[in-house]
């Protein structure tokens, strides 16, 4: 599989003082029993390795000479450079010209000169290099060959970002206008390309104050386009990420219209289908408009969809990418909605968020995310009692509540958001969320108080009952098992209040708790721990499999946690250990806890009392391909077909191109949501099953793709 997330960057991350030539984003290791050189991002927990055809000691250089911004650069010596795995890039020459976009299938040779080769993998990665030089892909790596020993200096850019600076509004609707207006500052282009993730920087973040603040530098981009709505929170929130997207300033109007200063553009956005469904449809056209329309900057040479609908729509795309934005957008909105809809890719994320002063706090870290808003719309309240008729079913089969306590935590203002076809729902508001994540603004606040960090992924697993010992093992094996990334894997049992709290305290990628909570807390065998009253927390990501979880689990948020799984009434003991088993290999394979849980769920009927509180987007772990995929697998008359999905993640947003590397095609997809049906023969799928260990459902059925014996499949 091949990522591509971004062009390039010509304004740096957006990390404010912690880019530049540093070092504080990316590290370089030399490998200690291998050849080569591992890079780290320490904050983003992502490393990659670059295997060299023998020992190399990497020298620290200037970041200065890379035509885009690194974070850190280092040199060394060798005649071959192995990627141990399938990765696409671009080579450019001295003077910038793209000369290749490779993929699966190249084999070309560079002739003397001096090259960049841009690579696309966790880490962004750009190495220097003198020619004559070779590369070759295959379906298993990729390598750089050179005639002789040469220096190649390698340089990294970490994917993180943060907010450039902070906004303090009033709760004056106008105010917020005003604050929101301030979101296109931080896009890195207002052409076609701020469609690819790395391009669209972090909007600033907001205060609720006294009066009105807005830092110098700050000023919307001169896109000559603005957005016009009522005063009023509601409405400001739900056009907050269309104006991030185009630059757009929000300003007070009778009736809700997108509208270019020359006059030239003025569409209505309440039309019949309603205000927000309406902004809902104008982001995913323009936005999918410019993934199409960005190729004609000859960045990759394929792209699916644009194939898929050419035909079908009189857009010149050439003449378009010349166009100015408000030519680019009008052009956009004639486009036949019906005619793109079904080529769209599914949207990472939808927010419900509370009309009220404290969510604009929440916003920009939603705009970050591309996501879209729309005010909060509840079906049936479905609290956590409501579903005993799955516990009894569970009781007349003969299961025991192992997880049960006698003084049972319970969960107050449970509601049902509306549904909605995004991959992800999340919930901005003082309510329990159920079947959405419950987002807070302390939780994002914490992902970008993350420190960096030296060694390895810590997990530690704790079984507070010797009863659920069947669980631990599950859980340990399924950790850590990805030869390419170290992890530093802890078993803890029947710990004290006082170990409990001390493990809370110290530094810790994942918790995975089995065990006992009620209403006074984390049950130990000495009595109780009260996350509540906690003041710190450094574990970053927990799963609280125990019954009714999600009050401790709010608290370990409150008190410094990004994001975790937790459970909104009593579970039974044998669904919890399918749940816990399924979402630590997910999270294992880079799925964030948001998808991971979701795709668990359906591993027990009790699935449905979980749900994510904090940060639903933090992944503890890299997925090997970028973005993590699900396969769905089936026989058909002529051999097998593949659906194949794939999750946009915090590191590979929305707008991320994605090779699946099935055949001898070139095209790209954009990797959200399901990518196509293949049909491969019983030996194409053996050998794509084989590449890499994903998700794989079977006859519904979760199952693993090195597990799956295609003679059972009907």
């Amino acid at each position: 599989m091949s990522q591509t997330e971004a062009p390039f960057d010509t304004t740096g991350d957006g990390d404010g003082d912690e880019a530049g030539g540093d070092g504080v984003n990316v590290r370089f290791d030399p490998l200690a029993e291998l050849d080569g050189v591992e890079v780290v991002d320490p904050i983003d927990r992502h490393r990659y390795t670059l295997y060299t055809d023998g020992p190399v000691t990497p020298t620290t250089v200037d970041t200065a000479g890379f035509e885009y911004p690194v974070d850190a650069a280092v040199q060394f010596e060798t005649a071959g450079v192995d990627l141990a795995t399938i990765v696409g890039g671009n080579v450019r020459d001295a003077d910038g010209e793209t000369l290749s976009n490779f993929d699966h299938t190249v084999d070309e040779t560079f002739g003397p000169g001096t090259y960049s080769v841009e690579l696309f993998t966790p880490i962004k990665l750009y190495l220097q290099v003198e020619g004559p030089f070779t590369i070759e892909t295959t379906f298993a790596s990729t390598m750089l060959t050179f005639e002789e020993p040469t220096a190649v200096t390698v340089g990294g850019r970490s994917f993180h970002e943060r907010p450039a600076a902070t906004i303090t509004t009033t709760t004056d609707p106008e105010d917020v206008m005003r604050a929101v207006s301030t979101f296109g500052s931080a896009l890195k282009t207002t052409g076609p390309e701020r469609s690819y993730p790395t391009l669209r920087g972090h909007p600033p973040a907001i205060e609720v104050g006294d009066e009105l603040d807005i830092p110098a530098g700050l000023e919307p981009p001169e896109t000559g386009l603005r957005i016009e709505v009522p005063p009023e929170l509601g409405a400001v929130y739900v056009v907050a990420p269309l104006a991030y997207y185009l630059g757009a300033r929000v300003e007070p109007g009778p009736i809700p219209r997108l509208v270019s200063d020359d006059g030239e553009l003025d569409y209505a956005l309440d039309r019949p289908l309603g205000f927000e469904r309406t902004i809902e449809r104008v982001l995913k056209r323009i936005f999918f408009m410019d993934c199409l329309t960005r190729m004609e900057g000859g960045y990759i040479d394929a792209l699916h969809e644009r194939s898929a609908l050419e035909g079908n729509v009189d857009v010149d795309f050439e003449s378009l990418y010349a166009a100015s934005l408000p030519e680019q957008v009008a052009a956009y909105l004639d486009v036949p909605y019906e005619r793109v809809e079904p080529h769209l890719p599914e949207w990472k994320l939808t927010t419900h968020v509370a009309p009220n002063p404290t969510s604009a706090e929440t916003l920009p870290f939603l705009v970050d995310d591309l996501a879209i808003v729309r005010s909060p719309q509840t079906g049936s309240v479905a609290s956590p009692a409501a579903q005993s008729q799955v516990v009894e079913e569970f009781l007349r089969a003969g299961e025991s509540f192992t997880r049960s306590a006698s003084a049972s935590a319970t969960v107050e203002d449970v509601v049902s958001p509306e549904r909605t076809d995004s991959l992800e729902q999340a919930w901005v508001g003082a309510e329990t969320p159920f079947g959405a994540s419950k987002a807070t603004t302390k939780a994002y606040q914490n992902r970008l108080g993350r420190t960096a960090k030296q060694g390895d992924i810590d997990i530690t697993v704790v079984c507070n009952d010797p009863e659920m010992a069947s669980e631990e093992g599950v859980v340990e094996d399924a950790y850590g098992d990805r030869d390419e990334l170290p992890f530093d894997i802890t078993l803890k049992r029947e710990l004290d209040s006082t170990e409990l709290r001390e493990l809370l305290e110290a530094e810790t990628d994942l918790l995975h708790y089995i065990g006992h909570i009620d209403a006074d807390g984390f049950r130990c065998p000495d009595g109780y721990l009260d996350a509540r009253e906690l003041d710190t927390v450094c574990v970053d990501a927990f799963l609280l499999n125990a019954c009714t979880s999600y009050e401790q689990g709010m608290a370990l948020i409150d008190a410094g946690s990004i994001g975790g799984i937790v459970t909104l009434s009593d579970v039974i003991n044998s669904g919890a250990v399918r749940i816990g088993s399924a979402v630590a290999r997910l999270l294992n394979r880079g799925f964030p806890l948001n998808v991971a849980l979701d795709i668990a769920r359906d591993e027990s009927l009790v699935g449905s009392q979980y749900t994510v509180v904090g940060d639903g987007g933090l992944s503890i772990a890299q997925a090997e391909s970028g973005n993590p995929l699900l396969y769905e697998i089936r026989r058909s008359d002529t051999g097998f077909e593949v659906d194949l999905h794939a999750y946009p993640t915090n590191q590979f947003g929305m707008g991320t191109v994605f090779m699946p590397f099935l055949d001898d095609s070139s095209d790209h997809y954009l990797g959200a949501g399901k990518v196509d049906t293949f049909t491969l023969s019983e030996r194409e799928c053996e050998e794509f099953l084989e590449r890499e260990e994903v998700p794989t459902r079977v006859d519904g059925q979760l199952r693993w793709s090195h597990e799956v014996e295609l003679e059972e499949l009907d």
